[in-house]
């Protein structure tokens, strides 16, 4: 993927599109394609102290200086409060993504390409320069500006101080309260200079926007001063690493590193553009959690962790459809090791502590995954010595009652929750109010109920048991739900039902009635719910998670806390949604359909845009549409593949 100066013809048109690197221990490198700051997240190491979780920012940046013909030019891009202080985007001619993140600068007769890299299951980034000159002698100089804070936070003036030693070709950065704490930075030729100071006052944009604190301060140690030979192409490296390391050839570990991608691509061996892309994509969300010692996923980028629900739902597109069915059977195993009263946990938290069990939705998503991983490896050994066991509790604990009042009701449809509780995927809060409610009897949750029985019984039959105990209740689960949650008047389900109230809102929940393996919903009324939620909440990127004709529709997803979280499930659209809606529709009209391919043209497009190589998480309801959130989003890809290898290609 290529970009040139039509990108960045401003430098408000240059901060719209960001990158990703990952290093599958939960810590990431990221910045714009104009190599500019704008989030306290981007960095080039931020890292993870206890994978994946507990993720600090070490290195911000690397901003490169070159000097020719006695002339200074300033290659970095930079923003502070009274504007943009550094305006190298101007030098640069082209940015590249292919799995890496490369800069090709011009300056008189100079080219400057430089390439990130991003070592797997290490906290080093690499930097690698080609220097082409022609008859000009010149001196690159690199300036390290290094940090230490969580990444949600931002860093004040002289909060945080490093000790500086010099090392062969490099130095050493100890902080000066914390020994554990080191950063190693090398290059491959050149001298280090100690100059220290620091960078007042970097203006983050996009914190702005989200109504945060913009403003930021790093240190910089010193620099790196690289002489430039002319008629020649001059090579050099940088690393920096949390660990000391041995003189490496930097050249040589970012192709190790696109190897890596390649092979991940060809194991998948779909031999589709938009496929491999969204392989390549996928990779960088599932990690590894030290507590556990297996494979997890991180919901999002820049700033969640792994979560229950994301996990499962994202399942199938990231380790199933990839192939990497051995991460799957690892995750699958990680969360049922945790399952507590038939619950398996919803979030591992930032800090490392016990894992939180406030979901409904996440364990029976569960036996959605299960169900997908058996469909594409047919390992039911598997799941009989490892899982099955397991799954016999949670229908046990769900019939009888388990945490937060998740129950089957006498009329053996799930009920949860209770005033000020939020446990399913639409779980907003803001201090003690519940943007939307939604206690009582879910419409997804009570179809994945029924999905949760009917693999529990086709399991139970596989494995020579008894199947009509489960077969029963299902059947009565279905009953139940066709009659209670069928609105006459809107030829829709109702979203929510508790003792009080009957929410007919038009939300996309309704598609898994007709999504899931085993549609719940009565056959003849399928085509009601994928008609109206074409019309009233599909978005381009996804579907709105609120009919724009509702009185409580949010269109732009915006501002401080309180706004944003108050759109959220408002009227945002949602990208994963898109998966279930498209195999929906499949099932009421046909694979055959040319529509669905015009369901997946745009996330083509916008593998281009907010975050190259990623979905992003959501979008505002009203157009243009525009991504917001977490650039790079684990459901959001996990889903898109899904659907486009099962119902497209």
């Amino acid at each position: 993927m290529r970009f040139g100066k039509k990108d960045w013809k401003s430098y408000e048109s240059g901060i719209q599109k960001e990158w990703i690197l990952t290093n599958g221990l939960g810590g990431f490198a990221s910045s714009t394609i104009i190599n500019c700051n704008i989030r306290k997240y981007n960095a080039l190491l931020n890292v993870s102290l206890n994978p994946p979780v507990n993720r600090i920012v070490l290195l911000s940046k690397v901003d490169e200086e070159i000097i020719v013909d006695d002339r200074s030019y300033y290659l970095g891009t930079n923003k502070t409060l009274n504007g943009v202080k550094d305006k190298g985007y101007l030098h640069l001619q082209q940015f590249i993504f292919e799995d890496t993140p490369k800069f090709i600068y011009s300056v008189k007769d100079l080219f400057i390409e430089k390439e990130i890299g991003l070592v797997y299951n290490e906290d080093k980034v690499v930097i690698t320069y080609k220097i082409e000159s022609k008859d000009s002698s010149a001196v690159l100089r690199l300036y390290p500006f290094t940090n230490y804070k969580d990444h949600h936070e931002n860093s004040k003036k002289y909060e945080f101080k490093y000790n500086q030693s010099k090392i062969p070709n490099g130095l050493k950065l100890e902080l000066e309260n914390n020994p554990k704490i080191n950063i190693f930075m090398k290059t491959s030729c050149g001298n280090y200079i100690p100059n220290e100071k620091w960078f007042d006052g970097m203006y983050y944009d996009n914190e702005e926007y989200r109504g945060l604190d913009p403003i930021d301060y790093h240190f910089i140690p010193g620099y790196f001063e690289i002489e430039i030979k002319p008629n020649t192409q001059n090579e050099i490296s940088f690393i920096a690493s949390t660990e000391h390391f041995e003189d490496l050839n930097g050249f040589e570990v970012i192709q190790e590193i696109k190897e890596r991608y390649k092979t991940l691509v060809n194991k998948a061996n779909y031999n589709d553009s938009f496929a491999d892309k969204l392989v390549r994509a996928c990779d960088d969300f599932l990690v590894y959690r030290k507590s556990t010692n297996t494979k997890t996923v991180i919901a999002g980028y820049p700033w969640f962790t792994d979560w229950g629900r994301d996990t499962m739902i994202s399942l199938t597109g990231l380790t199933l459809v990839t192939k990497r069915f051995d991460e799957a059977k690892e995750i699958l195993t990680t969360f049922i090791k945790y399952l507590d009263e038939g619950l398996i946990p919803n979030m591992f938290p930032d800090e490392g502590c016990d894992p939180l069990y406030n979901t409904v939705d996440g364990t029976l998503w569960y036996f959605y995954g299960v169900y997908k991983y058996l469909e594409y490896t047919n390992d039911y050994d598997f799941v009989k010595n490892n899982i099955y066991e397991k799954l016999k509790e949670i229908i046990n604990y769900h019939i009888n009652g388990t945490k937060y009042n998740i129950k089957m009701d006498s009329d053996f449809l799930i009920t949860a929750g209770e005033k000020g509780t939020q446990l399913t995927w639409m779980d907003a809060k803001v201090d003690d109010w519940v943007v939307t409610p939604r206690h009582g009897k879910a419409v997804e949750i009570n179809a994945l109920w029924y999905n949760a029985l009917k693999i529990m019984a086709n399991l139970s039959e596989k494995f020579e048991e008894d199947h009509s105990y489960y077969e029963d209740i299902a059947q009565k689960v279905k009953e139940s739900f066709n009659k209670l949650f069928w609105n006459e008047d809107k030829k829709y389900l109702y979203d929510v039902i508790n003792e009080n109230s009957k929410d007919d809102k038009i939300r996309p929940n309704a598609i898994f009635a007709v999504s899931l393996p085993y549609p719940i919903l009565q056959k003849e009324k399928r085509k009601y719910i994928v008609d109206k939620a074409y019309k009233e909440l599909y978005a381009t990127y996804g579907m709105r998670s609120l009919s724009e004709y509702e009185d409580e529709y949010i269109g732009v997803y915006g501002g401080n806390r309180y706004k944003r979280d108050a759109a959220y499930h408002q009227g945002t659209t949602w990208a994963w949604l898109i998966g279930h809606f498209i195999t929906s529709y499949v099932k009421v009209y046909g694979k055959s359909e040319n529509l669905i391919k015009k369901f997946i043209d745009p996330f083509k497009d916008h593998l281009k845009d907010q975050c190259v190589g990623q979905i992003a998480e959501i979008f505002d309801g009203n157009e243009p549409i525009i991504p917001r959130g977490c650039f790079a989003q684990a459901w959001s890809v996990a889903e898109i593949l899904r659907t486009y290898i099962e119902d497209i290609i």
